[in-house]
């Protein structure tokens, strides 16, 4: 579904992915952890096309994206919940979802402004706000309205980064029944960027740690407990 080969990225004259290679199979939950600072959200902006690659290649279903623009990557089929949400606050719940189909490749849901059910099912506080403002709702309110967003496209990849960060333990736990769901169905993939052992691995099924802009580790559930993968993890 996803292939990152060899990725070299960054910021200016900062080099901060350095042959970055991971993969992302189809119906896959894939996590991503490591530390503050080490490149996890660098690496999801350059699948996104938001940071150009100098070197390497990335993939979506066995074609070359590395060079295509953002929102062709999303009209592709792969959906996007940013660090930090990014809704629009001064725009309503409903039309924060409305521009999620801005990537949909249903023409016709485009014209419509349609919201698919199953964006919103596992978010079920959303739909008695559709009249109020982005900005309104609370940090974790935004972060589902921010899931859903990316599901009303009908993605065959997300990428998640951070999806739990900084929001109460109930949308915490919503957050990881919604994956877990859309891991059961099968027709999504994901690539979880977390920092939480707890979390990832109640939903994951390949991990991988990021160090200083590269993977140091990747790997199967019942090794993250090994003293040797945990020194990557710990503060």
């Amino acid at each position: 579904m996803l292939s990152v080969e060899a990725l070299e990225a960054g910021y200016g004259e900062s080099i901060i992915l350095r042959d970055v290679s991971l993969k992302v199979e189809p119906g896959q939950v894939v996590c991503l952890m490591g530390r503050n600072g080490v490149g996890k959200s660098t690496l999801a902006k350059s699948i996104m096309g938001v940071l150009r690659a100098r070197r390497g290649s990335i993939s979506f279903k066995g074609r070359n994206i590395t060079r295509a623009a953002s929102g062709e990557r999303a009209r592709s089929g792969i959906g996007y919940v940013p660090q930090g949400r990014e809704i629009f606050g001064q725009l309503s719940v409903l039309d924060n979802l409305r521009i999620g189909l801005e990537a949909s490749r249903d023409p016709k849901r485009r014209r419509s402004g349609e919201i698919p059910e199953g964006a919103t099912a596992g978010f079920p506080v959303l739909s008695s706000m559709y009249g109020r403002r982005g900005g309104d709702l609370s940090g974790g309110q935004q972060q589902q309205l921010a899931f859903a967003r990316a599901l009303v496209s009908e993605p065959e990849l997300l990428v998640l980064d951070e999806p739990a960060e900084g929001i109460q333990p109930s949308i915490v736990q919503a957050i990881q029944d919604v994956i877990r769901g859309i891991a059961d169905e099968g027709r999504t993939s994901i690539l979880l960027i977390e920092q939480s052992l707890d979390f990832v691995r109640s939903v994951g099924d390949a991990f991988y740690i990021m160090e200083k802009g590269t993977i140091v580790w990747s790997g199967g559930k019942e090794e993250l407990d090994d003293p040797a993968v945990m020194r990557y993890l710990t503060i």
